[in-house]
Parts: C-alpha cells; structure tokens; sequence
C-alpha cells in the first residue's frame, strides 16, 4: 500500500516550523509523507497573509508537486492554514477535486475573529466531501465548542472533534497529543 501524504500549512502568524507540525512531521515521518509548507507571502519576509485566492492558489501548486505519489491525500494545518485547505477542498476556488484527497486536518480552526461571532467563515462548509478532524482548545476565541459544532454539523461527510481542554488558540505545550491524534486520524482514513 502506497504511503499517504500530509501536507500542512501554519496560521497566519507563524510559520511552518510552527512545534505542532513539527511534532506531527516527526510522529509520522516513517508513516506518511509530512510536508509542512508556508505560504509565500511568509516565503517572501511579510507578516501579512496575502488574500484567500492566492493562499489558495498556492495550496493547488503545493498539491501539483505531489501528483505523481500515489498513496492517499491527507491536508490541513493550524487556523488560517487549515481554512485555506477546508476552502480548497470545497473547491471555492473552482479548480476541481483534489485528486485522492482523503480526509482534512484542522487544528484550531478560526470559526470567526475573536469577539465577532456574526463574522462566520463557514458558507463552504457544506461543500466539504471528505472526513474532517477538528482539533480545537475549549477555550479558543475564534470558535467556542458549541459554535464549531453547529457549523461543523453542516459538513455532510464525517467529522470528528479532539478538544483540548481549557485550550486557547495557541494550543501552548499539547503539540504531542495533536501529533497523536493526527497520525491515528490519518492511519483510519488513508
């Protein structure tokens, strides 16, 4: 059987030496094929991320590079990363399906900004056909746990839910338990 591969990209502020992808790329190294990838604004010096059609452009040259492997597809990343993968994967971009994706990881996925709850990010959702792992702090800002329940119930295909107790949106010193539930979640759907 061909070796999945798991591409993950960092949140907004950081990078893609980011310690959860970090500990999720050493966890799985032998498993998988982990690419952690920045985006290129991140690439060229700039803390500021570029709009959602280029970070999701560059998802889909990510995922070109990679065409050629054969095992299972398996994307995601840290809040704005994994949007730009959720958002790839309802094909917002309207690209088509990404080829052999099979499921989509999602560690502290920005429901909303913090303290603006009306200012959802969620009218794709629905168009997400793969099973979705949503790894989020009870107490992250960008979504309360009942809030990414609600939307994430709008998700027609599978979805799985790793709360982290007491956990804001950094996560700060849990990144071998994501790494953990990651690589359990990408052995059952790849």
């Amino acid at each position: 059987m061909a070796k999945p591969t798991l591409v993950l990209y960092p949140g907004a502020g950081t990078g893609c030496d980011h310690s959860s992808l970090v500990a999720t790329e050493a966890l799985l190294g032998s498993s998988a094929y982990v690419e952690r990838r920045d985006f290129p604004y991140r690439k060229q010096g700039r803390r500021a991320p570029d709009r959602a059609p280029k970070l999701m452009a560059s998802v889909r040259d990510d995922l070109r590079e990679f065409s050629r492997r054969r095992g299972a597809v398996v994307m995601g990343g840290r809040s704005m990363g994994g949007r730009m993968t959720t958002m790839v994967a309802a094909d917002v971009d309207e690209q088509g399906p990404v080829a052999r994706l099979a499921g989509l990881v999602l560690i502290c996925y920005p429901l909303h900004p913090p303290g603006k709850p009306e200012r959802l990010r969620v009218e794709h959702l629905p168009d997400i056909a793969v099973p979705c792992l949503f790894i989020s702090g009870t107490r992250d800002p960008f979504g309360t746990p009942d809030e990414l329940e609600q939307w994430t119930a709008t998700i027609p295909a599978p979805v799985e839910h790793h709360w982290i107790d007491g956990g804001r949106h950094d996560l700060k010193g849990k990144d071998d338990e994501i790494a953990e539930r990651i690589a359990e979640f990408v052995a059952q759907v790849a």
